[in-house]
């Protein structure tokens, strides 16, 4: 058995800071090197995180023989290809959310990492977050009974990269970059069941000069047991994050909000930094978190990958379940396009969730 796993980052800004800060907690995880096609962002990233090796070129990363492991921060268009040089070169991965940019490349990334013999993670951080666990400890004890609805929400006036707003690089708008948390926290809490249906609302209200895509939307699931899940996703709520989560039952009901109920009241006139999801003006008033990365759960996470690597156990949320929330992601589109609820499962050789809401006829409406 190893003594320690050696990871090597794929990504130099805002989320891969958040996994170096997580792996300092992990103490059997090394972070030996950084890849970033910008060349000064590897090497400040480096510097900044007292990781040895930088590379422009993230396939020189892959040559080193030490490095166990590789965490994919970078844009959703680079995933699969960097997923599958990743396991020809015999290196475990841990993607970010969401997994691709459709299903044809989610089959090839996990075929690829198979015949490796590599794992796929899939980085889903409220599978960690303490405060969701709580919630699913209480359901999964029977105190709530049986579940009858879920809802979780995410809000934030939107996100912080510009590659984000590009629907041909994020695949589509709100739904792609929050709605995927809350498809694999619907799934997490009930414990992996098949969904029925998927019936979605989507629009673009605010930031019309910036994207194609939606800046707000509502998913509604029907699970193959009846049960309903409820989520909401926003670009446009101003006064920063909100992140929280509603479980009814039979016998009882439970409310978690990840952010305020650990957060100190604050105005400020000039707005500061989120640690986490660097999302949303905080100017005026706003709730400051601390402890953000663990009350997130990204430490968390990245043990339960290292350890996944360091003992050869299953992760908890891998590859086939990024796939499983893509899935519902296209069906969500298509149901937002059509206006008519979807059934699952559902193929599509779409390249991306977006093509299905608004895809040729809204391009020839634009020529």
């Amino acid at each position: 058995m190893k003594n320690t796993v050696r990871v090597g980052l794929i990504g130099s800004q805002f989320i891969s800071s958040i996994h170096a800060e997580s792996l300092r907690r992990c103490p059997r995880a090394e972070l030996i090197a950084v890849a970033s096609p910008t060349r000064d962002h590897a090497q400040s990233f480096a510097r900044k995180h007292g990781i040895p090796h930088h590379f422009q070129d993230s396939r020189k990363m892959l040559e080193l023989d030490e490095l166990d492991l590789v965490i994919i921060g970078a844009p959703n268009d680079v995933h699969a290809a960097l997923t599958i040089d990743a396991a020809a070169a015999g290196k475990h991965v841990v993607c970010e959310k969401p997994l691709c940019l459709n299903l044809t490349e989610a089959d090839r990334m996990i075929e690829a990492c198979r015949r490796a013999g590599v794992k796929l993670m899939y980085a889903e951080e409220l599978c960690f977050a303490p405060k969701y666990v709580r919630l699913k400890q209480l359901l999964d004890s029977g105190a709530l009974g049986d579940p009858v609805l879920l809802k979780q929400s995410e809000k934030h006036d939107g996100p912080h990269a510009a590659h984000f707003w590009d629907v041909e690089r994020a695949g589509g708008g709100v739904a792609m970059d929050m709605g995927c948390h809350a498809i694999e926290f619907f799934r997490w809490m009930l414990g992996r069941p098949r969904v029925a249906s998927v019936y979605a609302q989507m629009g673009t209200y605010v930031h019309r000069d910036r994207t194609d895509g939606e800046d707000n939307a509502i998913l509604i699931l029907e699970f193959e047991s009846g049960v309903l899940a409820l989520a909401e996703e926003s670009w446009t709520k101003l006064g920063g994050m909100d992140d929280r989560a509603e479980i009814h039952g039979s016998k009882g009901v439970a409310y978690a909000d990840l952010l305020h109920g650990n957060a100190i009241e604050t105005y400020s006139a000039v707005g500061y930094d989120y640690a986490v999801e660097k999302a949303g003006s905080t100017v005026g008033w706003s709730f400051t978190i601390y402890e953000e990365a663990w009350n997130y759960g990204f430490p968390q996470e990245m043990q339960h990958f290292v350890d996944c690597v360091l003992y050869d156990t299953r992760p908890s949320v891998t590859g086939e379940d990024g796939r499983a929330v893509l899935e519902v992601l296209f069906a969500a589109y298509a149901s937002a396009g059509s206006g008519c609820k979807v059934a699952l499962p559902f193929e599509t050789g779409a390249a991306k969730p977006f093509d299905l809401w608004k895809g040729k006829a809204y391009a020839k409406a634009r020529a």
